[in-house]
């Protein structure tokens, strides 16, 4: 319990209401009508973009957030050619007109696409044909070979970017990823992974003995950081000497006195041979269950079984990917295993990074299976994060005192750009309206909410959302808002999936949702609604109110009975919910008092005080803060604390979410075209398990992943909906994430600065002011 308090101090990682940490699908930009190339840029004005803060991840490779995707964009170029509904233009060389509410638009791009599916073989191939003399901004024309050395980045066991290329069963990618021809048929199975976990051999414990080491290790520093900070000064009062403290909360022996000792680093030392191999133990007084770490354990146990299998094996090394070969200078084809609907997103949705730039045309030669680096070495592709180069309308210069600046790309295959120079320059959402009515800026994505439109038209002389001085163009934005509970450390007695961990997290989840409604329309208004479902309302997939089995997010008690009845009033509903929240409690374990009508202890593993973050820069500024403010108004009646986490500097948050302390989050999911769930919800890319490290609930479910894997192998539309629809239960079920709203993007235009007629029409979900940017011009 020692831990758990500490956990509940800590602050929690979070992603901003506008950012997506859901890779998103860079749509290709429009062709001139004439495909004629632009004239030299003469107006040396740069457009001026007001943009969240960056966290200079600036690589096709590794970039997370929405606005690191975005600085990336500028200066890439995607294969994949998409149009103002995400529909595909699979022959985009030479271009293709599809209609939009009337109008038609000609589409082009630098590949074309084609997709096939042979049912008797049950592969599917995808055949991507560049088109011929697109250059990098380097003046080097794209072929072939850059496209197979992107492949080969995204394929190697050492990446760990967001991008799940190497998750479809493209032809051979397992046997390359574990160099073992025989990989794919000796899969670990669980019954293996559970025997080895209970009878763990030499190597195993000698990685527990090194795992405990290290957390413990981590922890001493950790430790030493809190003195000063107040919320800890209980703790530091007591025992002003770091090495105390940390015996304190983490000695296995009770009777171990570090005051004796007066080497620090020989109490490490102490504490760490306590503990031996003995990671159950350290995860009850780290997290609160012996199963805190068994997720990091078994992922690496797993994999010393699988290499003890390929080593006993007659497997022979493996050079490449079956399934990718190079055709011609300008032709790669992918085979892949069965049909997957989502996969030609991912596998032709690339952007394609320059390999002598991010690689080594050195070390690059197909025929004798080379490809740019060295496999199972990405320091070289890592070390150009910061400085992205590729084939897109803008070359990046520098990122300098918090702006990102570029210069047009007189390479660029459409023609250079219109305006010389772009700068993105971080700016808080609540100086965006301001930045661009006052000419600090020339356009922003601020939030959509009442005031902000209110704000926007008092710079208008007309009091309107488009006038002289700001263009205002709203469109459903592709994601939605959510409050996200770890299932790691919101549990009962260490089991995530349990019944009593389950109803811990609903009991929660029922009084959250509850304050949705008054919460979202008090901030937004009409720009945005209310949902009920992990999923944005702009997908194809998403429920409707008509389907069957639609219902409300948490709006059944424990024992499955409707809590809200037609004619209820607000405070009728907030006083149901609370009273279903007890009843979630109760069959969590938690020990209630009828007479004073509140909690007094919590379960094993569980507490009666959690902690929520919300990105609302310390002054309480984001659509989920009122939810958060009346849940815990309202939790506190039945005696369970809300600790409401509000920090200015949501930096700190992503170190928070990498060390899987969090505990309850707000956040904002950025979405593909294609609802594949893969990435978020599959338990393969919890935190720590060598994927993605997307599933930041860590929800893990066999049957979610199945259902996952089924949707990705059909291309009927009205079966995958169906099939989401049983994920989207289960997601909920697991109560780990409350799904909150769907807003609209707010997109603002100086008409002062900028010539409007040159700003790409009919902006959509699928197509922003991004696209056609070769064309955009600043009086």
């Amino acid at each position: 319990m020692k831990k758990v308090l500490v956990l509940m101090l800590a602050m929690v990682m979070v992603i901003s209401m506008l950012a997506g940490c859901a890779p998103k699908e860079p749509a290709a930009p429009v062709e001139t009508p004439a495909e004629t190339p632009a004239e030299t840029p003469a107006n040396d004005t740069p457009l001026v973009v007001g943009y969240a803060a960056f966290s200079q991840k600036f690589s096709p490779f590794f970039a997370t957030t929405a606005y690191d995707m975005d600085a990336v964009t500028m200066t890439q170029v995607s294969l994949l050619t998409t149009d103002r509904v995400g529909g595909i233009v699979y022959n985009a060389i030479e271009g293709e007109k599809v209609g939009f509410e009337g109008t038609d638009h000609e589409y082009t791009g630098i590949a074309d696409i084609k997709v096939d599916y042979d049912e008797a073989a049950d592969v599917t191939t995808y055949n991507i044909k560049l088109k011929e003399g697109v250059m990098f901004s380097d003046g080097q024309e794209m072929d072939a070979d850059d496209i197979i050395f992107n492949y080969y980045v995204y394929s190697d066991p050492t990446y760990t970017g967001s991008t799940t290329f190497y998750s479809f069963p493209i032809i051979g990618m397992t046997n390359y990823r574990e160099n073992n021809s025989k990989a794919e048929e000796l899969a670990v199975t669980p019954e293996e992974l559970a025997a080895a976990m209970e009878n763990p051999t030499d190597e195993m414990k000698a990685f527990m003995t090194d795992f405990v080491s290290g957390v413990l290790t981590d922890e001493l520093d950790w430790v030493k950081s809190i003195y000063g900070d107040p919320n800890y000064k209980t703790y530091t009062d007591q025992y002003p000497v770091a090495k105390d403290l940390f015996a304190f909360f983490y000695a296995k022996d009770a009777n171990y006195d570090a005051a004796a000792v007066a080497d620090e680093a020989q109490v490490l030392s102490d504490i760490i041979a306590q503990y031996g191999d003995d990671w159950k133990t350290l995860g009850a007084n780290y997290g609160g269950s012996e199963g805190y770490f068994a997720g990091d354990i078994e992922g690496e146990v797993g994999r010393i079984v699988l290499k003890e299998k390929l080593a006993a094996s007659d497997g022979t090394e493996v050079p490449n990917i079956e399934g990718i070969k190079k055709l011609g200078k300008y032709e790669v084809e992918v085979k892949s295993k069965g049909f997957d609907a989502s996969a030609v997103y991912t596998i032709c949705g690339i952007q394609v990074a320059p390999m002598h730039y991010y690689g080594s045309e050195d070390m690059y030669d197909y025929d004798n299976n080379k490809f740019g680096f060295t496999r199972g070495d990405l320091s070289g592709i890592e070390a150009k994060t910061t400085t992205p180069m590729g084939a897109g309308p803008y070359k990046f210069i520098e990122y300098k005192d918090k702006v990102v600046y570029y210069e047009a790309n007189e390479n660029y295959y459409k023609g250079a750009p219109k305006t010389k120079y772009v700068q993105l320059k971080e700016t808080t959402d609540a100086e965006m309206i301001a930045g661009v009515g006052t000419g600090v800026i020339d356009l922003a994505n601020p939030s959509g909410s009442k005031a902000k439109f209110d704000e926007l038209k008092s710079y208008n002389s007309n009091g309107e959302a488009v006038g002289d001085k700001i263009a205002a163009v709203s469109v459903d934005n592709l994601g939605y808002g959510y409050i996200g509970i770890n299932s790691k450390t919101v549990n009962v007695g260490g089991v995530q999936d349990s019944e009593a961990s389950k109803n811990l997290r609903k009991g929660f989840a029922t009084v959250f949702a509850v304050h949705r409604d008054v919460a979202i329309d008090s901030y937004y208004g009409d720009a945005a609604s209310v949902i009920n479902y992990p999923i944005s309302s702009t997908s194809w997939a998403a429920p409707q109110k008509s389907d069957p089995g639609y219902s409300v997010a948490y709006s059944k008690d424990v024992d499955g009975n409707d809590i809200y009845t037609e004619s209820m009033v607000a405070e009728d509903k907030y006083a149901a919910a609370l009273e279903a929240a007890v009843g979630f409690f109760k069959a969590a374990g938690y020990t209630f008092d009828e007479a004073t009508g509140k909690f007094t202890a919590a379960p094993a593993g569980a507490d009666l005080e959690y902690e929520i973050i919300v990105p609302a820069d310390g002054i309480g500024d984001h659509p989920a803060f009122a939810i958060l403010a009346d849940t815990k108004t309202s939790l506190e009646k039945i005696g369970i604390t809300l600790t409401i986490n509000d920090p200015a500097d949501t930096n700190v948050l992503w170190d928070t979410l990498d060390a899987n302390t969090h505990e309850m989050w707000t956040a904002a999911w950025g979405s593909t075209i294609d609802p594949d769930m893969y990435q978020v919800y599959h338990s393969s890319n919890g935190k720590g398990l060598g994927g993605t490290d997307s599933n930041s609930y860590n929800i893990a479910d066999a049957e979610l992943d199945r259902l996952i894997i089924e949707a990705r192998k059909s291309p009927d539309q009205e079966f995958r909906k169906a099939v989401y629809k049983q994920a989207l239960d289960i997601i909920l079920d697991w109560g780990v994430e409350i799904p909150t709203y769907q807003r609209q993007n707010l997109v603002i235009f100086s008409p002062e600065r900028i010539n409007m007629d040159t700003v790409t029409p009919d902006i959509t979900t699928y197509w922003g002011w991004m696209n056609d940017l070769e064309l955009l011009e600043m009086k």
